[in-house]
């Protein structure tokens, strides 16, 4: 028996329940085919996203700022749905059945929009195809329902299956074991090295087959690829290795607030000894002064008189009220960085657009609009590449650092956004000087300006860039500053940058369209944007994010750095002891 239980993992089973063999699961293997549905799913989102709104604009014949909310609201909701997908994985599904079931969705949803793109039924005529008329029938509600539907399926798959699918896929290595330990880090560096060759992959091959071929074959190869990702996922099922399940952290946070509310009205004890604990010594975490109203979740109700029951919802331990308020110490980073992603959504939304109105050919090929993303992708390579080889060893050799912290590297990416988005104003200046140079400015949407769409480098390159460091530092940051139990739940709250970076997007979007719009309803963001001054938009993003910086930095210097080393080394980073804030 002994011999055994030293071939077994200790908190592991396999799919039969039983404890499991390391010999026979866990490993490269179950691992890789982890990694095939996140990289499909890179792929079928990303794919669609970033050439969604040429499509929106011209065939659809939304308005330009609407087609962008509409993008922005998109990506905003696959990542604010990963906290659905987070809480269900923890709190009833498990991280297997929970990517099992939403890759599932996300295929469906996939499929569902290459039919509405194929349908000739399913979109408006083409401009000026009826009685001679140049007009442009925007498409009705059915059609647009359709799309919405097909749209918000792929959202509700993509957010539910990336909640769970990274931590399933460290579950196949066991932490307890020095050479699973080091696999580990090498699964975590192959899975952004991944999931970054199939966005290169999505802005590239499938924008140009969306573009020059249809893009229902495109949305068909990311459904089909999609189901046999599925597929290949559930041949591993006797490979895998299970986690336990552990309850949502989401819940044990609102059991924290319930109980400190209801209990208001109590006094603190003069004492913080006789707050209650029922966790082990070795994994108490000691009681702070910080946010003391949380504190009342953990007082006894006998200390003052009345019965005490161990309800969760009414007595909380020492240690759950700190984790709670370690938590939230995360939250003015958290706050500060979400303007980033604002900045990233116009790469996906008003720069496409640009990008439209250019001269895109390179002899005698045409790069599609939605493949400038290329220049995103390929910044983001670089730019992970130049700081691992690069500046990682030469600030160890100076310096004894291993790169730079994770808040200088959030730091660093806020302002790469603002240097992006004053190139952007300054690009769209020349290109609207072409325009009124050219006499397009009042030609129909789409009509090349003779400017060559490469003066758009700039902006895809400088946000790429800082989306190397933002996202690096912010992961590095939420795993390593949060408790040991709430690890996930600080993922997910990094995700929600993403989403509220979005959604902010749209909010600022339909704020400026309705100041700016008059009575033509034209303004900064006019349907024709050589009508508009987009220019003027993005001088008020760079503005905006200049003020962000601003807030950050202050936000910063209240955070003690840590004590260990501070590369993102994520399988290590996830063990280490959260630091504590100075406020």
């Amino acid at each position: 028996m002994e011999g055994k239980m030293s071939w077994s993992v200790a908190d592991a089973v396999d799919y039969k329940g039983s404890p499991a063999d390391r010999t026979k699961t866990g490993g490269w293997i179950p691992a890789m085919l982890i990694l095939v549905i996140e990289i499909c799913e890179r792929l079928s989102t990303l794919g669609i996203g970033v050439n969604l709104v040429t499509y929106l604009s011209g065939t659809m014949h939304l308005p330009s700022a609407e087609s962008a909310n509409v993008v922005s609201d998109f990506m905003g909701t696959s990542f604010l749905l990963c906290l659905l997908g987070g809480f269900l994985a923890d709190a009833y599904l498990g991280r297997y059945l929970t990517v099992a079931i939403f890759s599932a969705v996300q295929a469906f949803g996939t499929g569902m929009l290459t039919v509405v793109t194929k349908l000739p039924q399913l979109r408006p005529p083409p401009c000026g195809s009826s009685s001679g008329a140049s007009k442009c029938h925007r498409a009705n509600g059915f059609q647009i329902g359709l799309l919405y539907l097909s749209l918000y399926l792929i959202a509700l798959g993509t957010g539910g299956l990336k909640s769970s699918v990274s931590g399933f896929g460290t579950d196949q290595f066991d932490e307890k074991d020095e050479k699973e330990k080091s696999q580990m880090a090498y699964f975590f560096n192959r899975f952004f090295f991944f999931i970054s060759t199939g966005s290169l992959f999505a802005v590239t091959v499938l924008v140009y087959i969306q573009d020059e071929v249809g893009r229902s074959w495109s949305y068909g190869i990311c459904c089909i690829s999609m189901l046999l990702a599925v597929v290949l996922f559930l041949s591993g099922t006797r490979r895998y290795r299970f986690k336990k399940r552990s309850g949502s952290p989401i819940v044990h946070i609102l059991q924290v607030l319930v109980a400190a509310f209801r209990k208001r009205q109590l006094k603190h004890p003069a004492n913080p000894a006789f707050l209650f604990e029922d966790f082990p010594e070795a994994s108490r975490i000691q009681h702070t002064d910080k946010f003391r109203f949380l504190d009342k979740a953990a007082i006894g109700e006998e200390f003052h008189g009345k019965t005490s029951t161990m309800n969760p919802w009414r007595l909380c331990s020492v240690t759950r009220v700190e984790e709670v308020k370690m938590m939230i110490q995360l939250l003015p980073v958290w706050a500060t960085t979400i303007m980033f992603w604002t900045i990233y959504a116009q790469m996906m939304t008003f720069s496409v657009e640009q990008a439209t109105t250019m001269d895109r050919s390179v002899g005698s090929f045409g790069i599609p609009a939605g493949s400038l993303n290329v220049f995103f992708v390929s910044a983001i390579l670089i730019t992970l590449a130049i700081y691992d080889r690069v500046i990682m060893p030469a600030m160890k050799k100076w310096k004894g650092k291993q790169g730079f912290t994770n808040l200088q590297r959030i730091g660093l990416g806020l302002t790469l956004s603002i240097m992006a988005m004053a190139s952007a104003a300054l690009t769209e200046v020349k290109r609207l000087s072409v325009a009124r140079e050219a006499g397009k400015a009042a030609a129909p949407r789409g009509a090349a300006l003779p400017i060559s769409v490469f003066t758009l480098v700039p902006q895809f390159f400088l946000v790429g860039s800082g989306e190397a460091l933002i996202y690096t530092g912010q992961l590095d940051f939420f795993i390593t500053r949060s408790p040991k139990g709430m690890k996930t739940m600080s993922t997910g709250l990094f995700l929600t940058t993403l989403s509220l970076g979005f959604f902010l997007s749209s909010f600022i979007v339909s704020i400026v369209k309705s100041v700016t719009g008059g009575e033509s309803g034209q303004g900064w963001l006019a349907d024709n944007i050589n009508h508009g001054r987009l220019d003027y938009f993005y001088g008020l993003l760079a503005a905006l994010s200049a003020l962000n910086l601003a807030a950050f930095l202050y936000c910063a210097t209240w955070i003690k750095p840590e004590n260990a080393g501070d590369g993102l080394e994520m399988a290590s980073a996830a063990k280490n002891s959260p630091a504590e804030d100075k406020c």
